[in-house]
């Protein structure tokens, strides 16, 4: 199944990433589980870039799903920028979104995914509500 990304969203960041070699697999090219640990890095170097830090006894941003769209193949010793985006703030989620290019080739989206970021209060074991320094920096 492929997910779209949505046109309404707001840019919010950009990391640029080097391919290492060892994220290549026996076919010479990135394993899939890869694209997913890139994302997870330019949502984590957001976060952290708002002030966002992990707490894992307090409340925090939490994914409760992911998903990549694979369009073209990356390799070592290629150069990425990671763009991340967000949408539809909702009581204790958002969307987040992210595409990879190469540097070499800007506008050539090589893979695009997201997850569903949920606010949870870790003490209690459950989604809360999103505060509103967060909702204000999600929402367009």
């Amino acid at each position: 199944m492929k997910i779209e990304i949505p046109q309404n969203k707001k840019r919010v960041h950009e990391l640029r990433f080097p391919v290492r070699w060892g994220d290549m697999d026996a076919m010479g090219h990135v394993n899939n589980s890869q694209y997913f640990r890139y994302m997870e890095t330019a949502r984590i170097e957001w976060m952290c870039a708002i002030g966002c830090q992990p707490a894992p006894q307090g409340q925090g941003p939490v994914i409760v799903n992911a998903f990549c769209n694979f369009f073209q193949q990356l390799a070592h010793p290629d150069q990425l920028l990671l763009t991340t985006y967000v949408s539809d703030p909702g009581r204790c989620t958002f969307e987040s979104w992210c595409t990879i290019e190469r540097e070499s080739q800007p506008g050539l989206i090589c893979a695009a995914g997201g997850a569903t970021v949920i606010w949870v209060d870790a003490a209690l074991q459950k989604a809360s509500p999103l505060p509103d320094w967060m909702r204000a920096l999600v929402s367009e």
